[in-house]
């Protein structure tokens, strides 16, 4: 499959202050007059990537980005200590995804984005289905307790070497406890050299999980620049100790408030991670949904995931 990528540059950007002291950033690719899609990218904390929209046809979508807050190019970024991370939390997010729309004048947007790009567009779906139009989630998660004590703890088994390093970690009374909690409070450390040990030893772990899977590449959560890794790890330790900030399980039981919004799922069969039991549970669930079990890949991707993406978004394009 074949298409010119989308500009290199944005055709529009802003800060939006969404409140609390941040501006969260924000950025427009493709046709002004097209449909429009939101990118809504994972971690939490990952940040938006000028990669993102080359999913999309830029003659036919407006495609817009944004950070997060405490990611990216937004400030204040949770690389700094002093970075305020009581009001980063789900409620946060969703009212900042609100804002940025109506600052924007759109009406209706497809909503794009995995792993925990999925948790946010589905929360925001539930509670704004008048507001979506279609939603393509590559990687699904819901981030119930289970999915991420399978992340942080059960999935180990496969790794019983890095889960290990990953437990030793924190500080050993904490060891038998909630790790994510440990990891959470060693990243608010006045000490800088501890936070930056913790965030070293949680990428580590990231990078092992996905290391059996067909795409998955040595240092790809760990070669990240020194801030934007210490605001991913602080911002991934605060929402998934918290699980979010969500009911366990509330967003498959409100997943009939999709009804009438056509979805496409697509997960890898090799992501250990982000199992996909969580796929099928919500394409059950979702009756408007279709879902894609792609065999040569895992949470990481492949060249088969990234054709289904855009085969998606170009039969959505037309709608």
């Amino acid at each position: 499959m074949t298409r010119p990528p989308a500009p290199i540059e944005p055709y529009d950007h802003g800060m939006l202050d969404v409140g609390d002291g941040n501006l969260v950033h924000w950025e427009a690719y493709g046709n002004p007059e097209g449909k429009p899609a939101l990118v809504v990218h994972g971690g939490p904390g990952a940040g938006s990537s000028a990669r993102h929209p080359r999913s999309f046809d830029p003659e036919r979508y407006r495609i817009v980005l944004f950070d997060q807050r405490g990611c990216g190019r937004s400030t204040p970024h949770a690389s700094d200590p002093a970075a305020d991370m009581s009001v980063n939390t789900t409620e946060h997010l969703l009212a900042d995804m609100e804002r940025l729309r109506e600052h924007l004048g759109i009406d209706r947007w497809l909503l794009f984005g995995g792993s925990w790009g999925s948790t946010l567009i589905l929360a925001y779906a539930e509670r704004h289905p008048e507001r979506v139009s279609e939603i393509v989630i590559p990687a699904v998660t819901m981030t119930r307790p289970s999915e991420t004590d399978w992340l942080y703890r059960g999935v180990g088994r496969f790794f019983p070497e890095a889960w290990d390093r990953f437990r030793a970690g924190v500080p050993e009374a904490d060891r038998d406890g909630d790790l994510l909690a440990a990891y959470a409070r060693l990243m608010e450390h006045p000490d800088a050299e501890v936070r930056y040990r913790a965030a070293t030893d949680w990428l580590a772990w990231e990078d092992a999980v996905i290391s059996m899977e067909p795409n998955g590449k040595r240092g790809a959560y760990s070669d990240r620049p020194s801030d934007a890794a210490m605001a991913f790890v602080r911002i991934c330790a605060h929402y998934f100790s918290n699980d979010a900030w969500l009911e366990d399980g509330v967003l498959l039981r409100e997943a009939h408030r999709l009804a009438g919004i056509p979805g496409v799922l697509i997960h890898g069969r090799h992501d250990l991670g982000s199992p996909v039991s969580t796929a099928w549970e919500l394409a059950q669930a979702w009756p408007d949904a279709k879902l894609v079990v792609v065999e040569d890949s895992g949470h990481t991707g492949s060249d088969t995931m990234r054709d289904e993406i855009r085969a998606a978004l170009d039969r959505f394009a037309v709608r």
